[in-house]
């Protein structure tokens, strides 16, 4: 039998023969882009990819010192994509949000199988809190470098921008070279909650449903999606990837996403919700709106299935959403086909109502096209969208920077994007949760204020605050 140290040993060795090699190849490249004097040249992205044993992808995360550090995995997928530096990034600041992301994403190298990762604020035209600052009004960045964890082996990758990258070469090797490659599980725990503080409290809360119901009353308004913010503190830093580790177990079913842009800062999420899923011409999208929770017996779970799929204000709620959804798309599609059967979605701790949607884009249509069309949907704004927005700001105490934003990737050939819900931003010892509630005639603050902690059970179960059980 192995000793330990002997296997700590050759798997110190292995970490080093992968660096070295990944350094032979990335050097090789550039010095070749270099001699070739191709400056003039349209920009490509080279991948480099070296094999690096079995590496567990949130630890690698919480180890690296390269930021931002970014986290993807779609919805369903075992292994999931970390990722570190920055090879190319395309950002815009608050001040320029509006109206600028055509522009933000136009002239991307060409980038074969690379991937560009981010997301956008979920609303560009308000001014942005402190907290949210080092995430600007988009963002997205190619990676410098990649683990792609797979079931038997890992594999890193390097992506260089060339010819513009051989100008670079000694910073790069040595962000190679500063990579490191840890074996084993985490090893850390979460700390304790210590204490708890809603924004909008159940007063506020109310007052803001019963001034969207004279809005619906008044015929300015059919549905607006209002959200809270539970800020909860705790006894020690929180560390976000072991944040994300802890959550990705405990929610199969989602899209899980994380972005790091500085130490201690961090911006991740489960969400169940796309926005849409882009192949070539294809893309598809759905319409998830209308919840409840799980049941504690299988009766009970059937019986509150079949409470949301007859349920008559949820309906109507998914309905705005998924009619919404058709108008924004219907002029970007050739064809376009609407699921008109209502599922149910069915989640760890929750299900809601789905409908799907599929078209055939027109010729010319962008993945910037189809993001400022979409965004934010019903499920996430209201409806008529632009009166929703208006009262989103009148109303919600708080700026929800990147929650209920698109985050997702953007590659040559298809792209994909989550809606940024049942999401939290790590700042140290606090973690702020936000999640939302569609509000429609019929609506009870009472009922819409119990969701909301349905929602957020994904975070705060991880940490024993169970519903009704927060820290105070």
């Amino acid at each position: 039998m192995l000793s330990s140290e002997y296997t700590d040993s050759l798997r110190r060795n292995d970490a080093a023969d992968a660096r070295w090699l990944l350094a032979e190849r990335v050097g090789r490249a550039l010095s070749g882009a270099e001699l070739e004097g191709v400056a003039g040249t349209h920009e490509h992205v080279v991948r480099l990819a070296v094999p690096v044993g079995r590496i567990n992808p949130f630890r690698w995360l919480h180890e690296q010192r390269l930021f931002p550090k970014t986290y993807w995995s779609g919805r369903g997928e075992q292994s999931g994509v970390a990722a570190i530096g920055i090879a190319d990034v395309r950002e815009m600041a608050v001040s320029e949000g509006a109206g600028s992301l055509p522009r933000l994403l136009a002239s991307l190298p060409d980038v074969g199988g690379a991937r560009y990762y981010g997301g956008a604020r979920f609303d560009a035209l308000r001014q942005s809190d402190e907290e949210w600052a080092a995430f600007g009004a988009y963002r997205f960045v190619l990676p410098r470098f990649e683990l792609h964890a797979g079931d038997a082996e890992t594999t890193l990758v390097c992506n260089l921008v060339l010819p513009r990258d051989a100008q670079s070469t000694q910073e790069i090797l040595e962000q190679v070279e500063d990579l490191s490659l840890p074996s084993g599980a985490f090893g850390a725990s979460l700390p304790i909650p210590v204490r708890r503080e809603d924004s909008p409290d159940f007063r506020g809360w109310r007052g803001n449903i019963e001034q969207a119901l004279r809005a619906f009353s008044e015929g300015r308004l059919g549905k607006v999606v209002l959200a809270r913010r539970a800020e909860i503190g705790f006894d020690g830093d929180l560390e976000p990837a072991l944040l994300l580790e802890s959550l990705k177990a405990a929610t199969p079913g989602c899209f899980h996403f994380y972005t790091e842009p500085e130490s201690r800062v961090a911006f991740l999420g489960a969400s169940p919700e796309r926005l849409f899923r882009r192949d070539g011409s294809s893309v598809v999208s759905e319409a998830v709106a209308g919840t409840r929770p799980r049941g504690m017996s299988s009766e009970d779970d059937e019986g509150l299935r079949d409470d949301l799929l007859h349920s008559s204000k949820d309906r109507s709620e998914h309905s705005y959403v998924r009619i919404g959804i058709g108008e924004v798309l219907a002029p970007l599609c050739e064809e376009l086909e609407i699921n008109g059967d209502v599922a149910d979605m069915k989640l760890a701790r929750g299900r809601h109502l789905r409908s799907r949607v599929r078209g055939t884009l027109r010729e010319g249509v962008t993945d910037a096209g189809l993001l400022e069309a979409l965004h934010p949907t019903p499920a996430v704004g209201g409806h008529p969208r632009d009166v929703a927005m208006d009262e989103i700001r009148d109303l919600e105490p708080f700026d929800r920077g990147l929650y209920a934003g698109p985050i997702g990737w953007i590659g040559a050939d298809a792209s994909e994007f989550a809606v940024g819900i049942r999401s939290g931003l790590v700042r140290g010892r606090t973690l702020d949760l936000y999640s939302g509630a569609g509000i429609v005639l019929g609506s009870v603050p009472d009922e819409e204020w119990a969701e909301i902690e349905q929602k957020i059970g994904d975070f705060t179960g991880m940490f024993g605050l169970e519903q009704g059980n927060a820290a105070s």
